[in-house]
């Protein structure tokens, strides 16, 4: 079955130094990093969580597409088709679009509050297993991806590209004083996560994403421990979970959501 449009089916990190990055996520997140098996690939990495791809680490080099931290990669059928309808909508093509051997094709784009995302049309269309948002008291989605959220200066203008990109539309917010109104996104079935004012709450403007952890006390200790920071949290989120955010010891910002295992 196609995946449908808008779907987050990647998640990517360009590190300076490969190696601690890979230790830190590792016992971060209880991923497996290992080197691709495909020569032409390079020294990219790819995590694993449950024997199921999830995200990959490469090395930072001028030579190549990429912006520092996490990138969150969004399906499409006609990657081609879709950048245009970016460029077409105010934003812009910052790379491709270009093949992956084996994996797919991609453009790096930004909307027009020049906010990056990257569009992905897969080489092999297929029910994501990057991305799953089923309820968090399962183990179904341990290291996995489970909320995409968007941080930008105009919520309502990226409601407006995004809803004309991929019909994605406001499912509803949930008011957060003086930071304006954490407004949930999706369309159908899909309920990848929500938007935000950068403005208002000072996050830095981007696209964020969450791993589902086991512990999330346990995982911000971890942080602590090797030499990441803890931005905020943990705070309570529906269904008796918690939320918190990170920052690796690069200065990577990644979101964290889990039980709190202790009383």
């Amino acid at each position: 079955m196609p995946t449908v449009e808008g779907t987050p089916i990647w998640f990517e990190l360009n590190a300076a130094d490969p190696d601690a990055t890979q230790a830190f996520y590792e016992e971060l997140a209880d991923w497996r990093v290992a080197q691709s098996l495909m020569p032409e690939h390079g020294d990219y990495r790819i995590a694993e969580a449950d024997g199921r791809a999830i995200a990959g680490i490469r090395r930072t080099i001028p030579e190549a597409p990429g912006f520092p931290g996490w990138a969150v990669y969004l399906a499409t059928q006609d990657v081609d088709a879709t950048a245009a309808r970016v460029v077409d909508l105010g934003g812009q093509i910052r790379f491709g679009p270009v093949d992956i051997p084996h994996v797919g094709r991609f453009a790096m784009v930004s909307d027009p509050q020049d906010v990056v995302f990257v569009l992905m049309t897969e080489a092999t269309p297929a029910e994501t297993r990057a991305f799953g948002p089923v309820p968090l008291g399962t183990d179904q989605t341990l290291g996995h991806g489970v909320w995409i959220e968007l941080a930008t200066p105009d919520p309502e203008a990226a409601f407006a590209f995004y809803g004309a990109l991929f019909g994605w539309e406001k499912l509803g917010a949930m008011p957060m004083g003086g930071m304006g109104e954490y407004a949930f996104i999706g369309r159908g079935d899909l309920r990848p996560g929500a938007v935000m004012s950068s403005v208002a709450t000072g996050a830095p403007a981007q696209w964020n994403w969450y791993v589902h952890v086991a512990d999330i006390d346990a995982a911000l200790a971890t942080v602590r421990d090797r030499g990441g920071t803890v931005l905020q949290g943990p705070d309570p989120i529906p269904g008796g979970s918690y939320s918190a955010n990170i920052a690796d010891p690069a200065g990577h910002r990644l979101g964290l959501a889990g039980p709190r295992q202790r009383s």
